[in-house]
């Protein structure tokens, strides 16, 4: 997968110029309420030394950065840093911001993590952070084993380093390493190379550079290719490293393929004229698809401060309303046409997306479809939908997902829903029922749905035997079918029950997946329509025989 480069704005000289003109580039995207909640986190660092200004200013850009972009993904994030001091001192703003859980993970202070490291067994900050690790988990072996684990759990939101874990450190769950370190280590380009590991909804791995220490993408590809990693493994570097200002290229790419998918509507058309656009399954299935990728990119480019100061605001405008206004369409349209949730993975990124970035209020994440059974549940679900057809299609689909889920345990008691379901659709594509009468009958439908009321009737013999009453329907189903025979209502019934006995007779625990019970049944039907040839000259082919005892066992497994 590739790897997204970005370099991030923070100036070296802590004046007050540079410091309300970072502060200005940091808010100009969000709310009034995220720029004040902002600002009071923002309120202690002017009184700080330049030094420690910047880091500070640092792990606020660090903060807001993986909360608006990576924390409503699995996602986590590696910051490495020159000193141990400077990673403590890191950890400790970010403790102080209390929005993220993130951990230290350094050697002892008075062991030297590279040649040019500087003695820290001085320090006071790393003794007093390290003693306090050494007392909670013993030794540093153990410190450090629990610290990757954490990680790798998902636990941890930010690992902090210096040259611990980058390298030999396999954790496909992180997807964003942010540098504040002299990019000349060996081991750091393995870092970077390892952000990159697969991971399920992983497109990139993510480097966010606070050093200026790639100015130009061609600068990037000369390291990459020239600092010794030619002597890698090529897995260790597969895709390629790109600039974050490609996603921009990205993002009008995305916008154009996604628009287009309805470019025969007319412009000016509406949330309804869309969703029965949408009614066909593939195209609904390539508009998902579609809007996934439109909003992931947006939601890089959002997160980006280089990119997102290279579009135009009207332009940068126009994608965040075409993405609202097709989140809001993709919510209804999965409710209308009883659709699953598409790209699971990326749910809370695009929920985090329209949450923090668009301010859009009201739009609730789409969840697992609702049973329609549940009729508390889904009667809400049908206030959100906007006109009659489309509460009457949301209906369509969920009785039509719910009897297909349900079909074999009673073919003919579900196929007498389904066929009034046909009735009611086709009345109204042929323009012979209005909206509301559409929905009218939809709910109708419904409501004898719940309750079980059926066209079906049934013989007095079997009227109180529901097992019966489905291999009564199987029989009618393959008898009105190959016309065999002609078999009255009174002997079908008959038949049903002596396979009611059959089954209830052989089936015990976990017999659904015993193939010599099955094989008994099959043997035990086959002779019971042998004992019908012999006794009543009632005589069918082995193929009908065989389809019968294969539909009464599917039944039956859902049944029994």
């Amino acid at each position: 997968m590739p790897l997204i480069y970005e370099g991030r704005f923070v100036e070296q000289t802590v004046d007050e110029a540079n410091i309300d003109l970072w502060f200005r580039q940091t808010t100009k995207r969000l709310t009034e309420a995220q720029r004040d909640d902002l600002s009071r986190k923002w309120s202690s660092i002017r009184r700080l030394t330049s030094t420690d200004a910047r880091i500070k200013r640092i792990a606020l850009d660090i903060n807001e950065h993986f909360i608006e972009g990576v924390q409503s993904t699995c996602f986590k994030a590696i910051l490495a840093t020159n000193y141990k001091r400077d990673a403590v001192r890191y950890w400790e703003c970010l403790e102080q911001f209390g929005d993220l859980n993130c951990a230290v993970v350094i050697s002892p202070p008075d062991l030297r993590e590279g040649i040019g490291d500087v003695d820290e067994s001085a320090d006071d900050k790393v003794i007093s952070y390290w003693n306090k690790m050494m007392n909670r988990y013993g030794d540093a072996d153990a410190y450090e084993d629990v610290m990757k684990n954490q990680f790798c759990a998902g636990d941890i939101d930010i690992t902090i380093v210096c040259s611990k874990l980058l390298t030999g450190f396999d954790a496909p769950i992180c997807q964003v390493l942010y540098i504040n370190k002299e990019l000349r280590e060996h081991g750091l380009l393995q870092a970077i190379a390892r952000t990159n590991r697969l991971y399920e909804g992983k497109d990139y791995g993510l480097i966010v550079d606070y050093r200026g220490l790639i100015e130009k993408l061609d600068t990037a590809m000369d390291l990459y290719s020239g600092a010794g990693l030619e002597n890698f493994d090529e897995g260790d570097l597969k895709g390629v490293v790109v600039d974050v200002m490609s996603s921009v290229a990205g993002l009008r790419e995305t916008y154009t393929r996604l628009t287009e998918l309805f470019a025969g509507l007319k412009t000016s058309c509406g949330t309804e004229e869309v969703e029965v656009f949408l009614a066909d399954d593939k195209r609904r299935e390539s508009f998902y698809y579609l809007l996934c990728a439109f909003g992931k990119v947006l939601n890089m480019v959002l997160n980006a401060e280089q990119a997102y100061a290279a579009i135009p605001q009207n332009e940068l405008k126009r994608y965040q309303s075409t993405f609202i206004f097709f989140s809001k369409v993709r919510r209804s349209v999965k409710i209308r046409y009883c659709d699953a949730i598409d790209n699971r993975e990326y749910e809370p990124l695009m929920q985090n997306l329209l949450d923090t970035h668009l301010s859009v209020a009201g739009l609730k994440q789409i969840t697992s479809p609702v049973d329609i059974l549940n009729e508390d549940d889904f009667e809400r679900e049908l206030e959100e939908l906007g006109s009659l057809r489309a509460k009457a299609d949301a209906i369509t689909s969920k009785l039509t997902r719910s009897i297909s889920e349900r079909y074999q345990e009673n073919p003919a008691y579900y196929h007498s829903f389904s066929k009034r379901i046909k009735e009611a659709l086709d009345q109204y594509k042929e323009r012979m029922v209005s909206e509301a009468e559409y929905l009218a009958k939809m709910r109708t439908i419904m409501e004898d749905y719940h309750v079980g009321r059926s066209t079906v009737t049934y013989l007095e013999s079997i009227r109180n035997n529901v097992h019966a009453q489905a291999f009564y329907g199987v029989l009618l189903a393959i008898f009105d079918i190959d016309q065999e025979v002609a078999v009255s209502p009174d002997f079908a019934a008959e038949i049903a029950e002596g396979i009611t006995k059959i089954v209830g007779r052989h089936s015990q625990v976990d017999w659904t997946s015993n193939k010599t019970i099955h094989d008994r049944i099959s043997q035990d039907i086959d002779d019971l329509f042998y004992e019908y040839e012999k006794e009543r000259g009632f005589k069918l082919s082995f193929d009908t025989i065989d389809k019968i005892i294969e539909n009464v066992k599917t039944v039956a497994l859902r049944r029994f």
